[in-house]
């Protein structure tokens, strides 16, 4: 097999796995109410902490002291 119908093959599995358990969260509503809480908790989390993370950055880069 070739590298590259290994990993057409791959990619291929890949996708069917995904689409299943996509059908599966959403076919069942105490997963499809964990997927939300986690997405809410990502979101509401990861995304303030980058922000801050680029302000602190930007502010050290444009030479000015911190405090």
């Amino acid at each position: 097999m070739t590298d590259d119908t290994a990993r057409k093959v791959a990619n291929t599995i890949m996708g069917v796995a995904a689409i299943g358990g996509a059908y599966l969260v959403l076919s069942r509503p105490a997963l499809r109410r964990l997927a939300w809480t986690l997405a809410l908790t990502a979101l509401t989390g990861t995304v303030p902490a980058w922000f801050n993370q680029e302000v602190r950055r930007a502010w050290a880069d444009s030479g000015r002291r911190m405090g």
